[in-house]
């Protein structure tokens, strides 16, 4: 769509299907990383644990499993193998796990503030990965800056040598390993829920950035974030990440608003002029305030209010900074 928009004279804030490639095909993503000299997880040539199995392709955020045992090896490969097409066999890195968005007009950037997303279904990192349970914004001890330098600029530079610059956002999955940052996944496009924790810090004018880049030239522009943190928590169906609810009723968010919190709608729909359950994660609360732990009381007191049959979440989202997991 961004090709046909542009070759009608369109300004559009997004990826062609050539640069989208980036998260598209992960076999490309590391082709294109090995040439820009990005350290990333290495892809292993035999499937053995401790490992990562990963669906080449798009899957909705639970194509990645980490594998430490034989049994999560062989149920790791059959779920690859019914959705379909190649797959990547990588190291298991260890480390801390942050998740860093730039804007980019296709060589110049803007770093938003780095965020940390929680995969897992349960706490304490428990079962399998999903599209992401909650997130908070920003990471300690992570500057954002220096992460777009080494990763982002190598990247986006290798893809305008190849006659397919990338224009849009571009997130980077990183392990924070002992031996540097690697990439664990590109995505070409923000990331959903660090998205809900960056932006709502975000104090300049978003849409202007993203028109900038859009339009080809980001000099001159620049994007402050508040001296605050945000914390996002997923309310998802009970038998997700295998399945969805539809057809719930919903109720609390109007509660959950009024005390400040933003309540963002992904999984839901209006039957009847009532507001119901329509998929597997069906929304995500953001509060932020001055410190972290005060996000977090406010966006989980949020949570509290509001109520459909079966919901799940993570109760452990932020409580711990530098979470420390496998990928």
């Amino acid at each position: 769509m961004a090709d046909e928009l542009r070759h009608g004279g369109v300004a559009v804030f997004g990826p062609g299907a050539a640069a989208a490639r980036i998260e598209g095909s992960k076999s490309f993503a590391k082709e294109v990383m090995r040439a820009a000299g990005v350290a990333h997880a290495r892809p292993l040539a035999v499937a053995r644990p401790p490992c990562v199995v990963k669906a080449d392709g798009l899957a909705a955020g639970k194509g990645v499993h980490v594998c430490r045992t034989d049994e999560e090896l062989d149920a790791a490969l059959r779920a690859t193998a019914a959705i379909g097409g190649p797959v990547v066999i990588e190291e298991l890195l260890e480390g801390e796990e942050v998740s860093v968005f730039a804007i980019t007009d296709g060589m110049r950037t803007i770093a938003l503030p780095a965020a940390q997303d929680f995969k897992r279904i349960g706490d304490g990192d428990t079962g399998p990965n999903t599209g992401g349970m909650g997130a908070y914004a920003p990471v300690d001890r992570v500057e954002p800056e220096e992460l777009v330098d080494v990763v982002h600029r190598p990247v986006l530079e290798e893809l305008a040598a190849r006659g397919t610059p990338f224009l849009g956002a571009l997130y980077a999955g990183l392990m924070l390993t002992e031996q540097g940052p690697r990439v664990l996944e590109f995505n070409c496009r923000f990331g959903d829920p660090e998205t809900q924790s960056v932006v709502p810090l975000l104090e300049d004018d978003l849409f202007g950035a993203l028109a900038a880049a859009a339009g080809g030239d980001l000099r001159g522009v620049e994007l402050h974030a508040a001296e605050r943190a945000a914390v996002t928590v997923v309310l998802a169906a009970g038998s997700y990440p295998e399945g969805g609810d539809a057809g719930s009723p919903i109720e609390g968010i109007a509660e959950a608003e009024s005390e400040g919190a933003l309540v963002f709608h992904a999984g839901t729909a209006v039957r009847d002029g009532r507001l119901v359950t329509n998929g597997g994660r069906i929304l995500a609360v953001t509060a932020t305030a001055d410190t972290l732990a005060d996000a977090r009381d406010a966006a989980y007191a949020a949570v509290e209010r509001i109520h459909f049959p079966g919901a799940r979440y993570r109760r452990d989202v932020a409580a711990e900074r530098g979470q420390r997991v496998g990928g």
